[in-house]
């Protein structure tokens, strides 16, 4: 007898998984939201919350300690910490979303193209990824800085090449899983098309996978573009930004100033922290709801 599915009992069952996926990240991964939702309030809206322009400078104010004007005080060149930083979080966050998208966005394709087609076409794409592996990312975003010039697209576009092929390969091993469920041979004894079923079902069904794997992604691009900007090579000042106030920072604490570094290091931790721990909550949960 022929195996018949409807796409509507495959939407149910779909449904049915994700509302387990989301649910159960316990209290550790809904403190991790909050946090990223902060900072993501801050990346929008930072810019219009900053009581002073961010790169106004007196020399006068240089390390001034905190007042009731401004709770962080200033930084080297007499600049207001707490405006620095709320303008900084949307450099801060916007290098590492690039990085996620574009990244996502190829290791994905590859690996469902990989998964689907096997054969040579899966081992040409599985050789190709192994090669890239063999550059780290801030070793790519040095080489294309001294290419190109240092800034924070460049970047961002070398960490999205280090990141695709890590993607691809996580991405491939759950599509090859879902390749092999019995609705695909169905839709495909139905007519459907490849492309349809890729895109509409698999990569549909491996949802929870890609989320948790961007949100991980997510924290370590942060990591990564804060400390190429640290090394020089990404924002360049005076534009605020979290690994740039690092960087700067660098003098004040040898003089007993800590606090630019300090501040914007621990917003630096708090966000990289959040991210990781949601991903790891949502890969774990996601994984026992495919199981």
């Amino acid at each position: 007898m022929a195996l018949t599915i409807t796409p509507g009992e495959i939407e149910v069952v779909r449904r049915r998984r994700g509302l387990r996926w989301l649910a159960g990240v316990g209290w550790l991964g809904h403190a991790s939201v909050l946090v990223i939702a902060l900072a993501a309030l801050l990346a929008v809206f930072g810019p219009l919350l900053a009581p002073f322009p961010p790169n106004q400078a007196d020399l006068a104010n240089a390390y001034v300690a905190a007042d009731g004007s401004h709770p962080l005080g200033f930084d080297s060149q007499g600049r207001d910490l707490l405006s620095r930083l709320l303008v900084g979080a949307r450099s801060s966050l916007l290098g590492p979303l690039l990085v996620v998208v574009l990244a996502m966005t190829a290791g994905t394709v590859l690996a469902v193209v990989a998964a689907w087609r096997r054969g040579w076409v899966d081992s040409l794409i599985s050789g190709a990824g192994d090669i890239v592996f063999a550059f780290p990312g801030l070793l790519l975003a040095v080489l294309t800085a001294a290419v190109v010039g240092p800034s924070q697209l460049s970047a961002a576009l070398s960490l999205s090449i280090a990141y695709t092929p890590y993607v691809a390969r996580l991405v491939r091993a759950a599509a090859l899983r879902e390749r092999s469920q019995p609705y695909v041979e169905a839709l495909e004894v139905q007519g459907a098309a490849a492309s349809v079923i890729c895109l509409r079902h698999i990569v549909a069904n491996i949802a929870p996978v890609l989320v948790a794997e961007a949100t991980i992604l997510f924290g370590w691009a942060t990591l990564d573009l804060a400390a190429i900007s640290f090394l020089g090579l990404g924002v360049q000042p005076p534009q605020a930004d979290w690994g740039v106030m690092v960087s700067e920072g660098k003098t004040g604490v040898l003089q007993g100033y800590p606090a630019e570094s300090l501040v914007a290091g621990t917003a630096l931790v708090l966000v990289v922290v959040a991210f990781n721990i949601l991903g790891e909550r949502l890969g774990g949960h996601g994984s026992e709801v495919a199981a």
